[in-house]
Formats: C-alpha cells, sequence, structure tokens
C-alpha cells in the first residue's frame, strides 16, 4: 500500500450517517485513505462533534495538517443529550435539512486553497444520499459506503420488489406475531430460504408512509448514481450475496473487515484513535486479564437498541443463573424511557464474577482471551468484529439489518445462535452454558476461527479485501 507524494494530494470529503455504528466504519475507511495519501476532511453533526470531544477529551479533534474535522448542522433541536438520538427523527432532518449545508462546506473546503488542496471526491454513508445532490452540483465523483452486511444490503433492495407484491406494509401488526413471518422468500437472487422475519425490519409496518421504510427506499434508489458501492465485509463470507449484488449494481468493493485493513497503518498517528461517542471504561481490560481464557460472556446490545425493565431482569438473571462470568455494557439509556436499573439481589449474588460498566472498546475486548462469547444484538460492526476476534455469538436482533445478520450468524455462517425476541431467563441460562461448555459452543468456536482465518487471509496482501481496497484508491485518485 503505497502513497502519493508532494502536493497532488486527492481530498476526500467523507460523511458518515451521524450514529455510532456508522462513524466507525467511515473512520476507518477514512484512515486507510490518508494512509494512500488522501487529504481528508471529516464530516461530523454538530451534535455528534460535541459527544466526540465530551468522550475523548478537548484535543481529540485538533485533527492533523491533512485530516480535518468539520461539522454540518443534522437539523434537529439542539440537545446537550449523550445518547443515539431518535433514528427516524434523524433520517427524516438529514435527508431535508443537511443538503445545503453540506453545500456551504463544500464551497469553504474549495475556497481554502492554497491550505488545502480541493476537493476531488466524496466517500458518504449510503443512508446519506442526499450528498449524491451535492457530488453532482459540484462535479465530483462519489462513493457510498453502506455499512450494512452485504446480506443487509440486499434486503434493502428487495423493499420495492416485496411491495410489489404485497408483502409490505402489513395488513395489520398482528402478522408480526401469529407466524406471518415465517412466509418464505423463494426469488431473492444469492438468498436461500429466508424467511420475511430475517429481512430488515422497516417492513414490518401497515403504514405505506411509515418514515423508515420510505427511507430506505429512497436511499436505495439513489444507488445507482454513485460511482461505486463499499462495503465492510469479504468476499468468502458472503460470496453468493456479493455475486447477486455485482450483477444489480454499480461496482461494489467488498474491502473488510475495516479493523484488519487497518492493521497495515498500525504506525501512523491519528489524533483521534478512537471514534467512541461514549467514554470508555478501561478498567474492564484489567479485569479480563484475571480471567482464565475462555471463561467471560460479554454482552453488549450495541449503541441503538432499547430494552424493556422487564427484559433487562431476564437477561440479569439468565447471566447470573449460567454461574458464568461476565462483562455486561449497560449503556444509560439502555431501558426504553427509564433508567437501566437491575435487581440489587442480582448485583450481590454476581459481584464476584461480573464487571457492569456503561461502554468499552469493543474490539480490544473481543480479542481478549479471556472471552468466550458474545451475547449480542447483531448490528454488523459487532458481528464482523466477533469474526475477526473468533468468538460465537448469541444473537439478539433488535431492529434494521440485524436479523438478516442474525439470520447468517446462525446458519449460513455455524458461529451463532438465536435468543428469542420475549426473552426469557431459562433460555438465556441455557443458551449461555450451550455457548460456554456445550457441544454446540464448541462447533460454534471452530466455525469463528474458521472465519476468523479467512478474514485475515482477505485483508493480506494479495488478498481480496486488499485488491478491491487497492482499485477503489485508482477509482478514488
Amino acid at each position: 500500500m503505497g502513497s502519493i507524494a508532494g502536493n497532488d494530494k486527492p481530498h476526500a470529503v467523507c460523511i458518515p450517517y451521524p450514529a455510532q455504528g456508522h462513524i466507525n466504519p467511515m473512520f476507518n475507511l477514512a484512515k486507510l485513505l490518508h494512509h494512500q495519501g488522501f487529504y481528508i476532511t471529516f464530516v461530523n453533526t454538530e451534535f455528534n462533534h460535541k459527544r466526540l470531544l465530551k468522550s475523548r477529551g478537548p484535543a481529540a479533534l485538533d485533527g492533523l495538517p491533512d485530516f480535518r474535522f468539520e461539522t454540518i448542522p443534522d437539523g434537529l433541536p439542539s440537545s446537550d443529550g449523550d445518547a443515539t438520538q431518535d433514528i427516524p427523527s434523524l433520517c427524516e432532518s438529514t435527508t431535508k435539512t443537511c443538503l445545503a449545508p453540506f453545500c456551504s462546506l463544500l464551497t469553504k473546503l474549495n475556497n481554502a486553497a492554497p491550505v488545502m488542496p480541493p476537493v476531488t471526491c466524496i466517500v458518504s454513508d449510503g443512508a446519506m444520499s442526499f450528498t449524491l445532490k451535492a457530488a453532482e452540483q459540484f462535479g465530483l465523483p462519489e462513493v457510498l459506503l453502506w455499512t450494512t452486511s452485504a446480506c443487509g444490503f440486499l434486503g434493502y433492495t428487495q423493499y420495492a420488489n416485496l411491495i410489489e407484491r404485497g408483502y409490505t406494509p402489513l395488513k395489520e401488526m398482528s402478522q408480526v406475531t401469529n407466524g406471518y413471518l415465517e412466509t418464505t422468500i423463494d426469488w431473492i437472487p444469492g438468498m436461500k430460504d429466508i424467511r420475511l422475519r430475517d429481512l430488515p425490519t422497516f417492513l414490518r409496518t401497515t403504514d405505506s408512509n411509515d418514515i423508515m421504510l420510505n427511507f430506505v427506499l429512497r436511499e436505495i434508489e439513489a444507488v445507482p448514481k454513485a460511482k461505486a458501492i463499499i462495503l465492510n465485509t469479504f468476499d468468502a463470507l458472503e460470496h453468493d450475496v456479493l455475486d447477486a449484488l455485482s450483477s444489480m449494481n454499480p461496482v461494489i468493493y467488498s474491502v473488510g473487515p475495516l479493523q484488519l485493513m487497518m492493521n497495515h497503518i498500525q504506525n501512523e498517528k491519528h489524533t483521534l484513535t478512537s471514534s467512541s461517542l461514549w467514554k470508555e471504561e478501561l478498567e474492564c481490560i484489567k479485569w479480563l486479564d484475571k480471567k482464565e481464557p475462555n471463561s467471560v460472556v460479554y454482552v453488549n446490545f450495541g449503541s441503538i437498541a432499547v430494552v424493556t425493565a422487564q427484559q433487562l431482569t431476564e437477561f440479569a438473571w439468565g447471566l447470573a443463573n449460567s454461574k458464568k462470568s461476565f462483562l455486561w455494557i449497560i449503556r444509560p439509556d439502555l431501558v426504553a424511557g427509564d433508567l437501566a436499573m437491575l435487581p440489587p439481589e442480582f448485583v450481590t449474588e454476581t459481584e464476584d464474577r461480573s464487571m457492569l460498566i456503561s461502554w468499552c472498546p469493543q474490539e480490544e475486548v473481543l480479542k481478549h482471551p479471556a472471552i468466550g462469547g458474545f451475547l449480542t444484538h447483531s448490528g454488523w460492526n459487532s458481528t464482523i468484529e466477533s469474526i475477526v476476534a473468533g468468538v460465537p455469538v448469541i444473537c439478539w436482533p433488535f431492529f434494521a439489518e440485524q436479523q438478516t445478520n442474525c439470520r447468517y450468524s446462525c446458519v449460513e455462517w455455524g458461529m451463532g445462535m438465536e435468543i428469542d425476541n420475549n426473552v426469557k431467563r431459562d433460555e438465556v441460562e441455557e443458551l449461555v452454558k450451550e455457548l460456554m461448555d456445550g457441544e454446540k459452543g464448541m462447533k460454534m468456536k471452530e466455525k469463528a476461527m474458521e472465519w476468523k482465518k479467512k478474514a485475515e487471509e482477505a485483508t493480506a496482501p494479495g488478498g481480496s479485501s486488499f485488491m478491491n481496497f487497492e482499485e477503489l484508491v485508482k477509482l478514488l485518485q
């Protein structure tokens, strides 16, 4: 992986969708492009810029001479909250209000010569397709990073077909629970025996004007206008799906896992080593250091999922009754509309074998030898990070394409087990024991380790992701 010398630097403006699970992969991609000699302007919303300064420290976003941070407003009422914003409101707001400030920013950047080179390309999140209008206006090439799995992305591309064929909107909401979602769809190329319940969840509505259903339709409609689509996956993992996608979209570059691609640039100094919007509690690593190999269950439902107080209690007692050690990440906003409070007797009973904290450096935790399994919401970052670490999973998907990732983890990749949405402590206990000690758990661990090896091969020099990334760089230079 070479780099470009002199003042001929291409200038990429990288803009993620303003949520944690989108910022992380975009930040990794920006660092990889920077290593290749690109001048980078990384654009956060004002709200998330403030959160990053709060979590990482006041100098975290000072940047480097050729890796700068800028902001645009997200159009929502201002707030000092330290929590993920409401996703439908954010989708509606970014679509309607962000184009004008983004265009103003591009103008400002272009007028900043000779301090920086003029903007030569836009790298945008797939869920920020309003940027394509700016690219057209400024005569710039644009590529879209979809931060989903390839299977999740393929699921979204089918929404128009599902509407046309009458599968969604639903006739009534009882169809979510009455078995209707078990219907098998046999016409999606690259996906065999997929059920409605395995497809991204925004189709579970009775309202043809539903914000999220229409948001997805709009973003997918915009895909052909991009020069390329980037996915944080690798060919061996999602071969059939990537094959199907390659016949229906602009060129697709699978360049993941981006976490492993980052190994090629470890020596570089970046002022912002982590893009975490929450302050990470690093004492969990020291706690794990004292544990036996493969003895700890890691529990984290990501940055967006919310649970009910009842679900939290069921998870708590299931973990307690398994008698396993566990590290549980409980965000302050994890419980819908309430503080995340655990039963005092649960805390007392498990204090010698548990650690409960509000956020952690997840990649580091998953790679720790003490971690034996991961109870996860099946977000794509968490799924690919568990593959990178060779850690098997128990999946409790919450929304969006997490259901698709869960299906693939359990059925196609053989490294996961699903937990019922209506969570019960007995099932949690049973699955945790199976994951850590059972025969199925052992087989899942073997599969996870196989995928880990294939991920390493894909990102090594000459591997599929490594070569795809080199092609992407040529396209953007």
